[in-house]
């Protein structure tokens, strides 16, 4: 049986349709990674798959059972890898939530539990500064402990969400080996062409617009990324010229935009990359336990996530507007 089972999923907000009619069927060993530009569903998916957010149709099995109910045979890493309150942590301590699987109040370890956190704090280089609170550690530091607690988590499947992120190169290749040696089933959202192409035996590609295609490898991707790419600009431009050639005579000059709408094409898309960056922390917060456990909070904060990803569906359709007029 499949370890992670997907049938007919489909992902919709308002009108916007992110993805439907997914299939995908997920074996040990495997690891899935899932590509496309920010705002196409990425995050989402692995919510869906945690059980944090529910798809507008289809379903998902983790080891036959819906995720929510076998959610401690999922381990995860967010974008923010690390909340304030663990800043107080030794290292060696966020290392053990890894083994431990829940968070606080621990019990007492076994000789055989100290000698896996030993080792795998040895692997990746970090018992130098294993004792040290993770607030005074580095960006690099910190990343070495928390591949050290991820090589721990008991997980049938584990959802990565840009684990590469400020990384350096010998940190890389840690994590490289670390999910190579893995062997469950992984999802992995990330950019990384190199880590892609090494270590993933699926790419699942993403383009917002309801398409979601399997590959074998990066190049394959980009492919079909340049194709999807140039399909849309030639069914724009055959919808746009006749309505211009029906709405104005031929010696009519081309419309072209007032100063202030000049202005606002120059700045929507960076208008769009802010709003797609907050709408990414709105969805890292959902997955703080102290959210999530706060049903107050959690709804509010679902509320505010419609709100922005409808801002962010509007600016999409004004850039269209602004850009027709250039046509």
């Amino acid at each position: 049986m499949s370890v992670v089972s997907i049938q007919g999923l489909a992902l919709r907000f308002g009108e916007r349709t992110l993805f439907e009619g997914l299939d995908l069927e997920l074996e040990r060993g495997e690891l899935l990674a899932v590509l496309g530009p920010n705002g196409t569903g990425k995050t989402s998916l692995v919510r869906i798959l945690l059980g944090l957010l529910q798809p507008t149709a289809g379903e998902v099995r983790i080891d036959g059972f819906p995720p929510r109910e076998r959610c401690h045979r999922i381990g995860y890493v967010p974008q923010q890898r690390i909340f304030d309150r663990d800043l107080v942590l030794r290292g060696r301590d966020l290392v053990r939530l890894g083994l431990d699987g829940h968070r606080w109040g621990f019990g007492r370890l076994d000789g055989e539990g100290h000698e896996r956190i030993e080792r795998v704090l040895t692997q990746v280089g970090a018992t130098g500064y294993a004792d040290a609170p993770i607030g005074r550690l580095s960006g690099g530091e910190r990343a070495r402990v928390l591949i050290a607690q991820l090589m721990l988590q008991p997980a049938d499947v584990l959802l990565l969400d840009e684990p590469t992120n400020d990384l350096d190169i010998p940190t890389l290749e840690i994590l490289e080996e670390s999910l190579l040696d893995y062997r469950g089933a992984l999802v992995l959202v990330t950019h990384d062409r190199y880590m892609l192409d090494r270590v993933s035996t699926v790419i699942l590609g993403l383009d917002g617009l309801g398409h979601a295609e399997r590959f074998a490898d990066f190049s394959q991707w980009e492919a079909w990324q340049k194709s999807r790419l140039s399909a849309s600009k030639d069914a724009a431009s055959k919808t746009t010229e006749p309505q211009l050639k029906s709405s104005a005579p031929a010696n009519t000059p081309k419309r072209k935009l007032s100063y202030k709408e000049a202005r606002e094409l120059e700045t929507i898309e960076e208008r769009i990359a802010g709003a797609e960056k907050q709408l990414q922390a709105k969805h890292d917060s959902l997955l703080d336990p102290a959210v999530m456990s706060d049903a107050k909070r959690l709804a509010a904060l679902s509320l505010e996530l419609e709100a922005d990803q409808k801002a962010i569906d509007d600016l999409y359709a004004r850039w269209a507007q602004l850009e027709a007029k250039l046509q």
